[in-house]
């Protein structure tokens, strides 16, 4: 399979690229930040010599960068698999967050997976097959205190998920939400909360590389992710 994952220069998806490069596939991924993705890409390609892995810079916050970014992947051929990663995480609560918040959020936690599914869609149709994974969260199921402007994105892209869903089953195409609990990523560092007391984000890959790997006639519509003693 080829595999296309945002926001893949560490964390959650850089774990998702490590797994699905482990299990024989190759792996095109994206990031804004220069240093930490080319890093990776070096990282990844000494692992897995025999994968076909290449890397392209792109602030998905920008819709001609995720068009960019799209083109760029369909030069390199048509994914079979889709990870809409790349996103961002503001605390705040809607009566006093700054004004940007939502528009800064809505940009990259919905938009970019919003013109990158679309841009690639065409192509994906074409071939009669596919899987997109959408990474929600679990602020995508109930609200939180703090919650602000992120929650409302996330309750988006929950919505995107599903619609997507009920509109590609005629061209053989899956969508998958990923509602996460706590994970442990850049988001958690300097909190306090021990590592042991939330998911890593191998977890998470390795749930997302067995979806990825059903027959055509099974999908999993949602993967919820909590920490085994709950969320925090």
């Amino acid at each position: 399979m080829k595999v296309v994952i945002t926001g893949a220069s560490k964390g959650i998806g850089k774990a998702i690229a490590n797994g699905f490069a482990a299990a024989g596939h190759d792996v095109w991924i994206c990031s804004r930040g220069e240093y930490s993705l080319y890093q990776t890409l070096g990282e990844l390609q000494t692992l897995f010599p025999e994968r076909n892995i290449a890397a392209q810079v792109a602030d998905l916050q920008k819709k001609e960068a995720v068009e960019a970014f799209a083109q760029w992947v369909l030069t390199q051929g048509v994914p079979d698999v889709v990870v809409n990663n790349a996103g961002l995480f503001i605390q705040g609560n809607i009566s006093d967050e700054p004004a940007d918040n939502l528009q800064k959020l809505m940009e990259i936690n919905l938009y970019s997976a919003y013109h990158l599914t679309r841009a690639l869609l065409p192509s994906m149709k074409a071939q009669g097959r596919g899987h997109i994974f959408n990474m929600c969260s679990i602020a995508s199921l109930r609200a939180y205190p703090h919650g602000g402007s992120y929650g409302i994105t996330k309750y988006a892209l929950a919505g995107f998920s599903a619609n997507l869903r009920e509109e590609l089953k005629p061209f053989g195409i899956k969508v998958t939400g990923v509602f996460l609990g706590a994970t442990m990523s850049d988001s958690w560092e300097g909190s306090g909360v021990q590592p042991e007391r939330i998911m890593q984000a191998d977890d998470v890959a390795k749930m997302i590389v067995a979806a990825a790997q059903l027959s055509p006639a099974a999908v999993v519509e949602d993967i919820i992710m909590r920490p085994q003693l709950g969320d925090l």
